[in-house]
């Protein structure tokens, strides 16, 4: 029994060390896409309902929080069916290692959104850049598993964070379009760059 156990321990991580050199193909271009739709919708929100988001920081990041919690759900769900279609026995070892490529930055944002909200109000005008610096190291982090062009998307979503940060408290910093610009424009980039970037291989193959 001892034996057996060794032997689908080897076979699961040798699983496991496919799976992780495997192009990632599990996300949606047309669910990325509409998920950049999604922050356009929110940000039109934003612009409609929430006149002061400084002076009501909690409706903001019900809002954000609430939107980018959707489009997370929006994105998992379509990603385990495409994994179970397209990689088929290495479906499982496949999610993990998208997973464990993103995960970090994910909770990492809720912490510190949580933080902020609860010990420092007043800075919750950093929160958008802040965001997006931490989505872009997600992004960076998951491009070893997708297309190369991945990588200039991180750069947008950093470039667009640090931006931010260096504008301070100015009326920019909680623009509706502070968050529907960047998310808007990046998850298009994305869909796009997933739409296409895998072209070079297909067609060596």
């Amino acid at each position: 029994m001892s034996d057996l156990r060794r032997a689908l321990a080897q076979i699961e991580a040798i699983r496991g060390q496919v799976a992780r050199a495997t192009e990632f193909r599990g996300y949606d271009p047309l669910t990325l896409a509409g998920t950049g739709v999604l922050a356009g919708i929110a940000a039109a929100l934003q612009g409609a309902l929430i006149n002061s988001p400084a002076r009501h920081p909690g409706v903001y990041l019900k809002l954000w929080v609430g939107t980018a919690a959707l489009s997370l759900a929006l994105i998992s769900v379509e990603t385990v069916l495409r994994v179970r279609r397209r990689h088929s026995t290495l479906a499982l070892p496949m999610l993990r290692s998208a997973g464990g490529e993103f995960l970090p930055s994910i909770v990492a944002g809720l912490l510190i959104t949580a933080v902020i909200a609860h010990d420092a109000a007043p800075e919750v005008w950093m929160l958008p850049g802040l965001w997006q610096v931490i989505f872009s190291l997600g992004v960076f982090s998951s491009c070893r598993l997708l297309p190369r062009p991945m990588f200039a998307v991180g750069l947008w979503y950093l470039s667009t964070g640090l931006i931010l940060l260096a504008g301070g408290r100015d009326a920019c910093a909680l623009s509706p379009w502070a968050m529907g610009v960047p998310f808007g424009i990046g998850q298009i980039l994305v869909a796009a760059v997933l739409r296409f970037g895998h072209w070079e291989a297909n067609d060596i193959s």
